[in-house]
């Protein structure tokens, strides 16, 4: 029996469980996780950490870990053009503080994020089994059974689903979604270049997609490139030669000679909202709740609100002597997160219905409106804090860098 059993050991389901287990260190913490051992070692993608979650993760133990492999982003500029276009004019640039000194955001290696995290759960004493999957759930009284992938059963007052957008436990406990393909992919890559990037994010609006270049230490960015799935696939089955001479031609010749670093990848896009977040002794977060299009750069912040949430809700019930795995407790997580889910995922299906296509009044719209944006300072400072998570309301008190 433990008290809370968390699937999925990425960073939601890390940050779930440390965030709980710091505030509330008699609670039983176990986590099963579907990959191989080692797997997450081999992730050679980046994120984007946004100011509030960097606050929470110093509160955590984990930000002083890696602060070293973070890079921050100084400047953000958007264009909207064509492929072929030799001049990509800017419409809209953002300086990079959320507040004086501190960056909107970092670019964060997974592998230094997931391993900090790691070793902090193990620190706390957080089991995590590896390689073990969730293969059915019960109801019981004062508990639910949950069967694993090596034949045990495992007794928890709480199950944390945060086992990824196609997630079993969410259809297993008979949870619904909305759902749709854009029919896209994003290709995700590493690139080395001649000359620095001072920091600077760029988003180019191009009719297949957007195509984003993040800068990460050194002279290295990460690439998020959003094609019609089969062109994806055809990149990144392509020959060297030919992927880079098309990367070129997107990403221009600002920073020199261009080099890929490491594999490509590509990842089908789509909406996925779950009609529900929680069922009696159940709760989804991350992208078993949500997945949405990376045209924001928001996914990954909106997991670790969820995370902050979550873990809010069930140390302040441990604390009141209510039962964390009751639906009346649980329904105080889904209120707080819904709604912001939500909003963002309809923005982000907005946003990429609007760029990623060619038509000619619809550019006409995007360019005026971006410029309109551009000499707005109250609205660039309302981006900025979007971006930054530091939203106006009710915010967990981990995302102000506060203790539980």
């Amino acid at each position: 029996m433990v008290d809370i059993l968390v699937a999925g050991a990425g960073y939601v389901g890390l940050t779930t469980a440390v965030a709980i287990k710091q505030a509330a260190p008699h609670l039983n913490i176990a986590i099963a996780d579907a990959a191989p051992e080692g797997v997450w070692e081999k992730d050679g993608r980046a994120s984007a950490v946004a100011a509030a979650a960097v606050r929470m993760l110093e509160q955590l133990g984990i930000w002083t870990q890696i602060r070293d492999e973070a890079q921050p982003i100084t400047e953000m500029i958007v264009t909207d053009s064509r492929t072929g276009d030799a001049i990509r004019p800017v419409f809209l640039t953002f300086g990079g503080e959320a507040q004086p000194g501190e960056p909107f955001a970092h670019m964060m290696p997974n592998v230094a994020l997931n391993g900090a995290l790691r070793q902090r759960a193990g620190e706390l004493g957080i089991a995590i089994r590896q390689g073990i999957a969730v293969s059915g759930i019960s109801e019981a009284v004062g508990h639910v059974d949950v069967r694993l992938s090596d034949g045990s059963t495992l007794a928890a007052r709480l199950l944390v689903a945060c086992d990824g957008v196609k997630s079993a436990i969410r259809d297993m406990a008979g949870i619904r979604t909305l759902h749709w393909d854009y029919g896209q992919s994003g290709i995700v890559a590493t690139v080395g270049h001649e000359r620095p990037h001072e920091g600077r994010a760029e988003e180019h609006f191009l009719p297949s997609g957007p195509f984003a270049i993040l800068p990460l230490k050194g002279n290295r960015s990460s690439l998020v490139w959003t094609e019609p799935t089969r062109e994806a696939e055809r990149l990144v089955d392509a020959d060297d030669m030919v992927f880079e001479l098309e990367l070129e031609q997107r990403f221009g010749h600002k920073l020199g000679a261009l080099t890929v670093e490491g594999p490509r990848r590509a990842f089908p896009l789509g909406l996925t909202l779950a009609r529900d977040f929680v069922k009696p002794r159940i709760a989804l977060a991350g992208d078993a709740a949500h997945g949405i299009h990376p045209i924001a750069g928001q996914g990954l912040n909106l997991g670790f609100k969820d995370a902050a949430a979550l873990a809010e809700t069930v140390v302040d019930a441990e604390r009141r002597g209510l039962d964390i795995g009751a639906l009346d407790v649980l329904e105080g997580y889904q209120r707080w997160r819904r709604f912001d889910t939500v909003q963002m995922g309809v923005t982000t299906d907005v946003l990429n219905r609007l760029f990623s296509n060619d038509n000619s009044v619809l550019r006409m719209a995007r360019s005026f409106g971006l410029s309109l944006v551009d000499r707005a300072p109250a609205l660039k400072d309302f981006f900025i804090g979007q971006a930054a998570g530091l939203t106006k309301g009710p915010s967990p008190r981990l995302l102000r860098g506060e203790a539980i």
